[in-house]
């Protein structure tokens, strides 16, 4: 007999995603507008780019991915995200002139974790953060391009928190009991994310939403989510489902590799539009409107 279970959280997300339907409402609706505040900022749309790391140069071009993407994001007025680097490449982020948050790795080297941030900060991020999902490997602590990660209490994320002047951003949040553990520990803003499938048969991001936006009602804690968004109608339906922003990870990389900074822009253009028209189609006018009285939901994954 063929196995036909999933383990694959990729694929599980996806379906799940896929099995949400719209319905139409169509009378008294407008041409809606997907600007949107973030962190007491205004953005040009709910569509961020993702906290990637290690992009060196694509297509035989001068510049890193990284600091193409950034590009993008400063043109468009999009929240701009980077993930595991060292410092100097950071301050040529930095450079760009894009509005940037720096998710740091969970380091073993405590003192580096701490370095890192405190140089985010003095070198002009918007806000900084913590990636807690990239803490175990299969064999124990995971080790990432030479570094050792280390569990993150949360008596050491306070004292990061309390130590930046900045916004802080905890990425990789999938359960209510992590997200009111954030929001306890004076972190502004989650990432509601499984890193690309890090733990099999991981819950879809976007199911976790409505329960974890009912449980920081009233804290003040901005939700991102990311994982399989590829389309405008995906980030509705994560607006929909609760949260206020979506990231663009993977899908972004075709047209970063092939066309750089105008592939990118071309690109979130791509699904802001889109993002527009489904809003239109269900009769909202703004991003901070949305909820999920628009959505079928099929149970088909």
């Amino acid at each position: 007999m063929q196995d036909i279970r999933l383990r694959d959280a990729n694929v599980i997300t996806q379906r799940y995603m896929d099995s949400i339907l719209f319905k139409e409402r169509l009378i008294d609706s407008v041409k809606a507008d997907i600007s949107m505040t973030f962190l007491g900022e205004r953005f040009s749309m709910p569509i961020f780019m993702p906290a990637f790391s290690h992009l060196g140069n694509m297509g035989g071009r001068e510049l890193t991915g990284l600091e193409e993407y950034s590009i993008a994001a400063k043109e468009m007025n999009v929240l701009n995200f980077v993930g595991m680097m060292e410092n100097d490449m950071f301050e040529r982020i930095i450079r760009t002139g894009a509005k940037t948050v720096r998710i740091v790795k969970p380091y073993a080297d405590n003192a580096k974790v701490r370095d890192q941030l405190k140089f985010a900060e003095d070198c002009g991020a918007f806000a900084v953060g913590m990636d807690i999902d990239h803490i175990f490997g299969e064999k124990g602590y995971d080790i990432c391009v030479g570094e050792e990660m280390a569990a993150q209490t949360s008596d050491m994320i306070r004292s990061y928190i309390e130590a930046s002047g900045l916004p802080f951003v905890i990425k990789g949040v999938l359960s209510v009991e992590d997200a009111v553990k954030c929001a306890d520990l004076g972190a502004k803003a989650i990432i509601v994310s499984h890193h690309h499938g890090r733990l099999p048969y991981a819950v879809p991001p976007m199911m976790m939403l409505p329960d974890i936006k009912k449980a920081l009602e009233g804290r003040g804690v901005e939700i991102i989510v990311d994982c399989g968004i590829e389309s405008g109608a995906d980030v509705y339906k994560s607006l929909a489902l609760g949260a206020d922003a979506a990231a663009i990870g993977r899908a972004m990389m075709p047209s970063l590799g092939k066309d750089g900074v105008q592939g990118v822009i071309d690109l979130f253009t791509s699904i802001g539009d889109e993002l527009r028209y489904v809003m239109s189609f269900t009769g909202f006018a703004d991003t901070e409107k949305i909820d999920s009285s628009a959505l079928i939901f099929t149970n088909n994954y």
